[in-house]
């Protein structure tokens, strides 16, 4: 059995930030450190970070007073903020530097007078943090239909700000319908769009049209790992999204020359490596990797833990 891989696939470089972020947490402060909400949206991630002492929890009355919180990659309110502030909790804030820039490019579009518009997916934790971070109302919409439902007058002053987890494929219809519709709008630059979602989105399209079957390794519950999986089903293949190894189905591979792997944003590679190694107890298989991508993106870490670390190697 072939099996070939996407490149890139698997974590970004604000996944990478943020699993960091709560490891040096646990470095410097020890056990338990608490996050609110899941890290990123990967299990195997959640559980390695439980198992070092993390302790992930739904809201911040969780929190006990004084403990370290650490916010996840996908943000949050300022109401988050306050309440912490409130409570006078350490916070190490793990949100996705591009979100933080979703955050400023929206309440920037606000203080110039104009109507917002987030296109994303309602309760998406990105989204209700960003609808959070706005002083003032946001009209969000998932797609063109919705646009078309908007109770704004044609002149309206508007702009635009979009999920980090859709790609510029995603938005691309949502954001031709608001420009048909308003002729005053603006929005950020293409380069703002999240590099990581367009480019494992890119490489599944390529992938998807050299396989017999496409495995998408990521969680139920990750946006981009869903649009993953969708992508390939758009190409007439069997396309699968597995948590991991054991959701495996022998019969999916079944008969199958090649099969591709990708991964979401959210994804360790070691999940990956797993599925292979599930293969190969199938059939012996021979691994490449199609050309692509290399992504050599770096996000800073909160000063705080540079300082931290900077004092302890001294």
């Amino acid at each position: 059995m072939r099996v070939l891989l996407a490149q890139p696939r698997g974590f970004c470089a604000g996944v990478v930030r943020a699993i960091e972020i709560v490891e040096r947490a646990l470095d410097q402060h020890g056990a338990p450190v608490h996050v609110r909400h899941e890290i990123v949206h990967n299990r195997r991630v959640v559980e390695t970070l439980e198992a070092r002492g993390a302790r992930f929890v739904a809201e911040l009355d969780q929190v006990p007073p004084g403990a370290v919180v650490v916010f996840s990659a996908h943000g949050v309110s300022r109401q988050v903020e306050q309440a912490a502030r409130a409570r006078g909790l350490p916070v190490l804030d793990a949100t996705c530097p591009l979100v933080s820039k979703v955050h400023a490019e929206g309440r920037r579009y606000v203080d110039q007078g104009r109507t917002l518009v987030l296109v994303g997916h309602a309760g998406h934790p990105e989204v209700v943090g960003t609808l959070g971070q706005i002083p003032g109302p946001v009209h969000l919409v998932a797609n063109a239909a919705e646009v078309a439902l908007l109770d704004l007058p044609r002149d309206t002053p508007l702009a635009y700000v979009t999920q980090t987890t859709l790609s510029m494929d995603d938005t691309r219809a949502t954001i031709e319908a608001l420009q048909n519709r308003f002729p005053d709008l603006i929005g950020p630059d293409t380069r703002d769009i999240c590099y990581a979602t367009q480019n494992r989105q890119w490489a599944v399209r390529e992938l998807a049209q050299q396989v017999d079957v496409l495995l998408v390794v990521g969680a139920a519950n990750s946006s981009n790992s869903n649009r993953l999986r969708e992508i390939g089903a758009e190409h007439g293949i069997p396309c699968y999204l597995i948590a991991d190894a054991t959701a495996l189905d022998p019969a999916w591979v079944a008969g199958a020359g090649t099969v591709g792997i990708t991964a979401g944003a959210s994804a360790p590679e070691s999940l990956v490596r797993e599925v292979i190694a599930a293969l190969d107890k199938l059939a012996p298989v021979a691994v490449s990797t199609l050309p692509g991508i290399v992504e050599d993106v770096q996000f800073k870490l909160p000063a705080v833990l540079m300082e931290a670390s900077i004092g302890a190697v001294d």
